[in-house]
Order: structure tokens, then sequence, then C-alpha cells
């Protein structure tokens, strides 16, 4: 019987619960194609290096490792689809020299689960758009983002938006070497104001000050005039609020909006603005996405990005339950004779079900049968 156990955080999903994921990504695909976004299906193992930048190291521990048996190099099982979708505009699609919108669905695989809740193979969905810098490319996305949640009726949605150019920039400012950086980040990230405050004893004001307050900027709209008053002018922390300005303004008829200055949980790859969806019975958010330029560099090609995705296994329980279609049974006598009337009826998208053990309409799903009559063969009810 232990043969027969997946492992934590793995599941297997059965018939009903598999034709509501797909139908659902279908659905998903078709909002993104007519939105111009073409599909791309990269494969599930690469090189490790294409799959994880240097430094990435959330994204490091995410990613199972195993040899390459025929050329001796390490490969991983992706965790992200993203950075493949970037190498696929950086690399295969360097002929394009405009804006390219790029979609994708498919497994990824985690060491860890990101919640007790989460599976270790989430099926990301998500879009990508590459080579426009302006703000108008971030609300695109987010719009789209969006879109998807609603057309799977997620209730309520309250989309929270960040700029990690704020703490870049004031790290920056302040000369924090990549240590002290990098564990502020992580307070940071966790809304760990004590020991923000304790990591920053020693950096010179205004830096200081400015690294205690973020914590406390999120809210509503308002949040922004209370960090312009708090945080130092400087370029990157000036361009970043007028941003967060700009998309609250435009959104806040659309949806919920707050801001959080300390939303920071995204990849390492991510640049500049950042935003997460969230809904009343999640503990965690259903969609994330953001600004990512230049993650292509290492691919050859650097160039503008932002995009958002989801788990589309964080959304079953309110995808729409299919019951499944109720079929037309075929005695198993007369399947050889019925033939060319069963690929006629399965070619107009009719479900027709060969009978070999004389079993109920119940146990077959069928509520019709096909029947040889006077007139050839005929579809009759089934009970």
């Amino acid at each position: 019987m232990r043969n027969w156990l997946l492992p934590e955080y793995i599941a297997d999903i059965l018939p009903a619960t598999a034709r509501q994921l797909e139908t659902a990504k279908s659905s998903m695909l078709e909002l993104f194609r007519t939105a111009g976004y073409e599909l791309v299906l990269p494969p599930m193992i690469e090189y490790i290096d294409a799959l994880v930048a240097e430094g990435d190291d959330s994204l490091e521990m995410k990613t199972f490792k195993l040899d390459d048996q025929l050329s001796g190099r390490q490969m991983g099982l992706r965790a992200d689809i993203t950075p493949q979708v970037a190498r696929i505009d950086a690399h295969l699609l360097a002929e394009r020299t405009g804006v390219t919108r790029l979609c994708y669905a498919g497994s990824v695989v985690h060491t860890r689960p990101a919640g007790l809740m989460s599976s270790r193979e989430p099926l990301q969905v998500g879009a990508e758009l590459y080579g426009f810098a302006g703000i108008e490319a971030d609300l695109e996305i987010i719009r789209l983002a969006l879109a998807t949640l609603d057309q799977v009726a997620v209730p309520n949605p309250r989309l929270d938006i960040g700029n990690i150019a704020i703490f870049r920039g004031l790290a920056a400012a302040a000369g924090l070497d990549p240590a002290l950086t990098r564990d502020v980040f992580t307070a940071l990230r966790s809304k760990d104001a004590a020991g923000v405050s304790l990591l920053v004893q020693g950096v010179a004001e205004p830096y200081r000050s400015a690294f205690i307050a973020l914590p406390e900027l999120y809210g509503p709209r308002a949040v922004l005039d209370r960090a312009r008053s708090r945080l130092p002018s400087i370029p990157e922390v000036d361009q970043a609020l007028g941003q967060l300005q700009a998309l609250a303004q435009t959104l806040e008829d659309r949806v919920e909006i707050s801001i959080d200055l300390t939303e920071l949980r995204g990849a390492a790859y991510h640049t500049g603005l950042m935003f997460a969806v969230y809904a009343p019975g999640w503990p965690d958010e259903l969609a994330r996405g953001g600004r990512y330029d230049n993650v292509g560099r290492r691919f050859g090609r650097a160039r503008p990005a932002t995009g958002f995705s989801l788990d589309l296994r964080d959304l079953l329980r309110i995808l729409p339950e299919r019951d499944s279609a109720r079929g037309i049974r075929v005695a198993a006598r007369d399947a050889d004779a019925a033939a060319t009337e069963v690929d006629t009826l399965r070619r107009s998208g009719e479900v027709v079900i060969v009978d070999y053990l004389g079993e109920s309409a119940t146990a077959l799903n069928c509520d019709r049968e096909l029947v040889a009559g006077a007139a050839g063969w005929q579809v009759v009810p089934f009970n």
C-alpha cells in the first residue's frame, strides 16, 4: 500500500475536477488570445542556469535539481514559467523588435509548498508583455489579471500594489552593503518593523527613518501622501510613488485598491511595480505580478517586461461544476455494424459509449441509446 501513496502536497486530479480545471484553463487562454497574447509551451525541464538566475536564492530553493545523463550538466524541474518565457522572447523571438505578448499554462513543481493549503505542483497560468516600459503596459497586465479572475467569478477582489524600486532606491542611496540589503529586505517582506529598526541602527538619516517608516506605509490611496512626507525625495522614490498614484486613480472605480510599500513578496527578478490580488476566503494571493525589466539580459536581450500569473488549483473550489455530458449507449454486439453512425455522432460532439457488460443507464451515464430500426440506426431514450 505504501507504494501507492503520493508524496506530501502532491495529489491526483480525478475526472470531474480535471474537467473543471481544463475548462477554466481553456477559457483563460481564450481570453488571453483575444487580447493579443500568443501561447507558448516551454519544456518542463531545462538546464538549471536557464531556470534560475544567479543570486535568486528563493527560486533556487524551490527548484528540484538532477543530473543530465547526456551532457553531465545540472538540470532542474521548472518552479516558475516566467523565466522560460523571458528566454523565449530574448532568444527564440529575438527578431521581434516591437511589443511581444506571450501567455502560457502548465504545471510547475516546488520542493516545498508555498503554504499549508498549497500544492507542490501548481498549475501556473499567466501572461507576459515585453518591449514597452510605460505604465500603460502594467495597467494592461493588471486589467487582464482582474478579467481572468472575473471570468471564474472570484468574489470581491482586492488589488494590493507596491513598487520594489522604492526599497532598491533607498538601499542604493543609503549605501547598504549586499548582506545588509538582503537582511532588511527579508525583514520588510515579513513586515517585521522591530527587526527593520534594529538592522538600520547604523544607517545615516534620512534613510534610517525611511526604512523604519516603510512597514507603516500601507492602506488606501491616502497613504501615498504620507509616504511623500516621510520618504526622502530621490528619483526612484518619486517616480515609483507617481506610478502608484496614477494606477490607483485609474483603477479605483474598477476594484478595491490597497497601497503597500512593503509588497515585496514577488520573485527576485522583479524591478518595479508589483501587485497581488486577494479575495475573502483565501489565505494567500490569487494572482501576482509586476515589472521585471531586463531579465532577458542573460539570454542575450534586455527588454522591458511585465506580467502576472496565478495557480489555477487555488481557484478550484469556485470553478463551475460541469456535469459530464450524458452519453449515447451502443451495445457491444452492435458496435461494428454501427461504426459509421458512431463516428458521425462523435464528430458532432456526442459522447457514444460502447456497453460491454450490459450496464445500467446510471452506471454508463447515458440517457439515450443507438439501436437498429426499420429506417436504419436511430437514437432513442435509454432508461
